[in-house]
């Protein structure tokens, strides 16, 4: 398995052990408070890591885009929390997962990004696996749904802007996708509701997730191909499944399983 797959399971499992804890949280304090809370420690943890690994000074564009895909980023939490309220974790991380995963994978095959025939039955297992947990979800309704889709729209083309950074800049734009969330969501929810946190300790569980998980997205496009990036990383759901039915005890059907390992059918096919 090469370095990029490597990355981007890595992106796929911290992503989910952070919604997972994210999803905890937005239980108990609102989405707003939850983004306004976590991203300026997210954006601080990448400022100083560019500082400590002397990453070079970053070229205005690599800016723009980590900006603008902070601002896509956050439309896209903002949804993907409210959907965590609204319906049963399990669905809406797989429903967000499957477009999410798929936008990066169009977009590279549209910018000329050459894949085999195994890679796209490695593609196809995947997102298909994906799309089969979301058929059989564990209880409750499917409220959360629609703005799971609109969520999942909104990451795929963050992990698309994201992946526009020159070579080798990785902590700098990533920074400025925080910095730019978090201008707008911290003034807001202060004015708004304030923003002492009720359960701080879910907070803090939640951010390592958040900024892990960009992290290795990052460095796993940089090392190969953005669709594939996008792909791995799409797989995080299978770990927020599972923590949901480990410690929420939501129930997996045997088709969630099923796509469980469908999904990861793919991994060998999509890497080689």
């Amino acid at each position: 398995m090469n370095l990029a797959a490597i990355f981007g399971l890595l992106s796929a499992f911290t992503y989910g052990v952070g919604d997972f804890a994210a999803g905890m949280a937005s239980r108990r304090d609102s989405p707003a408070r939850v983004t306004a809370l976590t991203h300026p420690l997210v954006c601080l943890f990448f400022v100083l890591l560019a500082l400590l690994r002397h990453e070079q000074t970053p070229h205005l564009a690599d800016l723009a885009w980590g900006a603008g895909a902070g601002l896509l980023g956050l439309g896209a939490v903002l949804l993907f929390y409210r959907a965590l309220v609204l319906g049963p974790m399990g669905l809406v991380s797989v429903v967000s997962a499957a477009l999410s995963a798929l936008i990066p994978v169009a977009v590279g095959a549209a910018l000329g990004e050459l894949m085999t025939p195994h890679n796209l039955l490695g593609v196809a297992l995947t997102i298909g696996g994906i799309v089969l947990l979301s058929l059989a979800p564990s209880h409750g309704g499917r409220g959360g749904v629609p703005p799971a889709l609109l969520a999942g729209l909104g990451f795929g083309l963050f992990f698309v802007m994201l992946a526009q950074a020159s070579p080798g800049s990785v902590f700098w734009p990533l920074a400025a996708a925080r910095f730019a969330s978090s201008a707008v969501m911290v003034p807001f929810t202060a004015l708004r509701e304030g923003l002492r946190p009720n359960r701080p300790w879910l907070l803090a569980a939640a951010t390592p997730g958040d900024a892990l998980g960009n992290l290795f997205y990052m460095l796993a496009a940089q090392a190969g191909r953005m669709g594939i990036a996008g792909l791995l990383t799409g797989l995080y759901p299978v770990f927020t499944t599972l923590l949901a039915a480990l410690f929420l005890h939501e129930r997996l059907r045997r088709l969630q399983w099923a796509g469980v390992v469908l999904a990861l059918a793919g991994v060998p096919l999509v890497t080689n």
